[in-house]
């Protein structure tokens, strides 16, 4: 019996011992096409969602007009490049019959309105829109507001894209933007940068300026298109670059939402915008100014001319005096002080508190209209 035993278990051990050999020796099958998962990967920054949202709302505007036009002196000043219509590379002989420029636009309805700048369809005779779909449409001027630098033009299109409106009052420097437009007529662009200024003001570009500055890249033919938060919501309309040599130096203003909608509403309900008017001229308390008039504040605008027979004259008001608030609401400058009355409503009366050889007076003024006037 032992024996027996003995020969069982040497037999066992031969088998063990011939099938390890046999799985060290045999050959690994082969590899499957399909990989194991991969883990997932953090996903990078990207702002595509707001682009994705943003870009179908914004055009490219093709303007027909005449040539021989008076040059806007703008266009000579070797710091700031308005984009005042400007002119394709292929027209440069002044014998042309007319001349194409081109610009950006933002569709703010879908009833068809688009936001532009004033100076991209201002003199044109015909008007083309092109979407990002690729759709062209003629277009037709609704309004100009030269003294924002603002239109409104209209498409008859249906299904038509919108923007969403953002608000600048939330906005802060550092915060990330998108320039979208047609830079030079390539296409549809995007470019990045954060906002590096807000309420830029006394650059003499428009006759009211609160500007949004940003280094995100905009040249010509971006003028008139958006300028849209992370999320992609519309932040202002860009309208001018600081530059020597025309090229995006890293310096472009953008027309606020928050004019913009002012402007287009009262546009889109009137074909105009309507401001107040007092008559008056008016300059900033310098430190050297305080001191001459032995002010103790540098804060207001000093009246420094009265319009004859204007409302300011009527109601008192004379040179000299320094104009603290409007309505109750402080004015720290004379950037402040046109915005203000420029708010009022025409016909009604408005509080003004004045500063006249040191005593405080209120006066009311009945409100005027504002007259037409020339963009600066």
């Amino acid at each position: 019996m032992r024996r027996l035993w003995l020969l069982f278990a040497q037999t066992v051990t031969v088998v063990l011992a011939l099938y390890f050999v046999y799985s060290a020796l045999r050959p690994a099958p082969p590899a499957t096409a399909t990989a194991a998962p991969a883990p997932a990967a953090p996903p990078l920054a990207s702002y595509r969602d707001a682009a994705a949202l943003a870009m179908p709302a914004v055009v490219n505007i093709l303007t027909t007009q005449a040539p021989k036009r008076a040059a806007n002196p703008m266009l000579k000043d070797p710091f700031f490049k308005k984009f005042f219509g400007e002119r394709r590379p292929d027209d440069d002989d002044d014998d042309d019959d007319d001349a194409s420029s081109l610009g950006s636009g933002v569709i703010v309805s879908a009833d068809g309105y688009i936001l532009t700048n004033n100076h991209v369809v201002e003199a044109a005779e015909q008007i083309e829109v092109v979407l990002a779909d690729g759709r062209k449409a003629p277009a037709r001027v609704v309004g100009l507001d030269p003294e924002t630098d603002l239109a409104v033009i209209k498409v008859a299109l249906d299904k038509l894209p919108v923007i969403v409106l953002g608000h600048v009052e939330q906005a802060r420097v550092g915060d990330v933007v998108l320039a979208i437009g047609n830079p030079f007529g390539v296409g549809q662009t995007v470019t990045m940068g954060i906002i590096s200024a807000l309420g830029r003001n006394n650059l003499h570009i428009n006759h009211f300026e609160n500007f949004i500055q940003t280094d995100a890249a905009i040249n010509f033919g971006n003028s008139g298109g958006a300028l849209i938060d992370g999320r992609g919501k519309l932040l202002g309309i860009n309208a001018a670059i600081y530059s020597q040599s025309g090229g995006s130096v890293g310096i472009g203003f953008a027309i606020p939402v928050s004019t913009v909608k002012t402007v287009m509403d009262e546009i889109i309900k009137s074909g105009h915008v309507v401001r107040g008017w007092i008559g008056v001229e008016s300059q900033d308390i310098t430190p050297e100014l305080a001191h001459s008039f032995g002010l103790s504040r540098q804060s207001g605008a000093i009246i420094a001319g009265v319009v004859k027979n204007g409302p300011a004259d009527r109601a008192g008001i004379k040179p000299g005096d320094i104009l603290l608030a409007v309505e109750g609401r402080a004015v720290g400058d004379t950037t402040d002080m046109l915005n203000l009355i420029a708010q009022l409503a025409p016909g009604g009366k408005a509080k003004m508190t004045l500063l006249r050889k040191s005593r405080e007076a209120t006066l009311d003024v009945v409100v005027g209209k504002r007259p037409p006037t020339n963009p600066p």
